[in-house]
């Protein structure tokens, strides 16, 4: 095996599936990027959720939301859902793991604010019902999926949002997760800010 190949080679791969998504996915992040504004100019909050890698994701997301992105500005309304053990646990305990978002969904979500919901193959049981529990209450969905969108992409409705990676490498359509969170981070600071 020739390491210097290999490495070379997944650069290769994860530059040319940014460059092939680009015209796919601007439309739609663009639109997550509105809706996320109007949902924060409304003093609504983004709750994040996802599993794993996209669970490091949505941290990720609400990090340079609360914090900032790559300017000087305010705090905006954003947490993940996958930060607090104790509350994980519990509900995974107690009820079933399948319930760890929804159940947050549920009580601290209300309307106009915006589920991020993270699946690289779209059909992660926990996000799915992290979907259904928003619309319940009124919130919008922005998704990040991958593949053909799986169950997240059925159940989304005119109002969500769909940034859906066209690949099927669970490596790959992470790589495009993270730049399309920077855009939308980007965006949000451009919408809010007015930057260049």
């Amino acid at each position: 095996m020739d390491l210097i190949s290999r490495i070379s080679e997944n650069f290769s791969e994860s530059a040319h599936l940014k460059l092939q998504s680009m015209d796919a996915l601007a439309a739609p992040i663009a639109a997550g990027v509105q809706s996320m504004v109007r949902c924060l100019q409304a003093d609504g909050k983004i709750l994040a959720c996802g599993n794993g890698g996209s669970a490091a994701d949505a941290q990720h997301f609400s990090a340079e939301l609360l914090n900032r992105f790559e300017v000087e500005r305010p705090g905006l309304a954003a947490m993940a859902l996958t930060t607090d053990s104790s509350t994980l646990t519990s509900i995974a305990n107690d009820y079933d793991y399948n319930l760890v978002f929804s159940k947050q969904v549920r009580a601290l979500g209300r309307a106009g604010d915006i589920l991020l919901a993270i699946s690289t193959s779209g059909n992660s049981p926990n996000v799915v019902a992290a979907i259904e529990a928003a619309h319940e209450c009124d919130m919008h969905v922005v998704a990040l999926t991958g593949r053909n969108g799986g169950k997240m992409g059925e159940l989304l409705g005119p109002d969500d949002v769909h940034i859906c990676v066209p690949a099927t490498s669970t490596a790959r359509i992470q790589e495009v997760h993270l730049l399309s969170l920077h855009c939308l981070c980007d965006g949000i600071d451009c919408l809010l800010l007015g930057v260049e």
